[in-house]
């Protein structure tokens, strides 16, 4: 018969580890952190192996505003918001055969990071962001043609971060920043 100790903490997943990541670089940007702590909590939760490691990074940061979730569920058809509208923490589009127009530029963004998550079997996307934003889109599976991505020539970190995530089957996403 073996001993097996009952109070083992459990290990932290690469997702765990991600995510607190994430919520340290969301907080930072926030300026709820400077850039000190923010450099030392996140030698915490890369090198955190429990879950116990991994809170402390996150300890007395407040708790993580999950913002409004739309989601569009469609067979097909245009998926359409352009102008001064207000843009969720999190956008999920579901389509067969749609087609998602997206113009963030002059919109009214709260949240210093969207996610933006399409599910495309066929059809495209285009996604205009603002100037200023930050865009990441390696989240994103496209199996026929790769997502178009022009990053400005002059960086800015002021803006908001876009994290575009999901699948495109035969479609194809367009990304571009809108003017100043």
């Amino acid at each position: 018969m073996s001993s097996v100790p009952e109070n083992v903490p459990s290990r932290v997943s690469e997702v765990e580890r991600d995510s607190a990541v994430e919520r340290l670089q969301e907080a930072f940007a926030e300026g709820l952190i400077a850039q000190e702590e923010m450099d030392a909590r996140l030698q915490v939760a890369l090198t955190a192996t429990t879950q116990g490691e991994l809170a402390s990074a996150l300890s007395s940061l407040p708790a993580e505003d999950a913002g409004p979730i739309v989601e569009v569920n469609t067979a097909g058809g245009l998926i359409h918001r352009r102008g001064r509208w207000h843009v969720p923490r999190s956008f999920k589009v579901n389509s067969r055969m749609g087609k998602v127009y997206l113009d963030l530029s002059r919109a009214h963004i709260e949240y210093p990071v969207v996610n933006i998550e399409l599910h495309l079997g066929y059809g495209w996307a285009r996604i205009i962001v603002p100037s200023e934003a930050t865009v990441n889109y390696e989240q994103m599976n496209a199996e026929w043609k790769q997502p178009t991505y022009r990053a400005p020539q002059r960086s800015s970190s002021n803006g908001p971060r876009i994290r575009i995530s999901g699948t495109m089957g035969h479609g194809r996403l367009w990304i571009k920043h809108g003017r100043s």
